[in-house]
């Protein structure tokens, strides 16, 4: 078969993709992670015990919105990434927001502190466990996220896979929050972040292996 040939017969057979696919393959792949979180969390942890007391504490609900606001950043540049050739250009800023912020609240925590009581707001009491508990949790959402990229068009596998597996830890995380009793800032600059950062480095590593067209 001649090239000229071969060409045409795979055009023949093109048809438009639908304008946001990328845009509904992310959504369910979030839901089904938040779901697939919840249930594991249930399984395997539990809520905490006085989650109803929790929800009237401020803290409680920064939690939920440094894991959300990072989760949905990553939806943001994920949807980019997914695209051949489209930088992640400034929605990667806003990646970095949930972070600096976290942090600048923990250092200023940190310094109206005791020198006595620093090192127990750091380490709080789940240290050892919390982020390979946050790592568990983000499992769905990182096959889902995978699942995701596959109908897409990644070209920059590593970036796209590091993408996922951070919206999975980030999904993770905001799960994690219902049942884990750590509420100090600086707790939560380091811990949650190292829990997200399991996924991201996994998916990193994953993303040229499961991603290749």
């Amino acid at each position: 078969m001649k090239t000229d040939e071969l060409i045409e017969l795979l055009a023949s057979d093109a048809h438009p993709v639908a304008r946001h696919t990328v845009e509904q393959r992310l959504a369910v792949a979030a839901f089904a992670g938040i779901a697939g979180a919840t249930v594991l969390m249930l399984v395997l942890f539990g809520l905490r015990s006085d989650l109803a007391a929790t929800l009237a504490m401020p803290m409680f609900w920064g939690k939920l919105a440094f894991a959300g606001t990072l989760a949905a950043a990553g939806v943001v540049v994920l949807q980019r990434m997914a695209r051949p050739g489209m930088p992640a250009g400034r929605a990667a800023l806003w990646l970095a927001l949930p972070p600096l912020v976290m942090w600048g609240l923990a250092l200023a925590t940190l310094a109206q502190a005791a020198p006595a009581e620093r090192v127990t707001l750091v380490l709080g009491s789940t240290w050892r466990t919390c982020p390979f508990n946050i790592a568990v949790l983000s499992v769905p959402a990182f096959v889902a996220g995978f699942w995701a990229l596959k109908g897409a068009a990644p070209t920059r596998l590593a970036w796209a896979g590091a993408g996922a597996g951070l919206l999975a830890g980030a999904l993770g995380a905001l799960v994690y929050a219902l049942h884990c009793p750590e509420m100090a800032t600086p707790f939560l600059a380091v811990w949650y972040l190292a829990g997200m950062a399991i996924p991201t480095a996994l998916g990193a590593v994953l993303g040229p292996r499961w991603l290749r067209w």
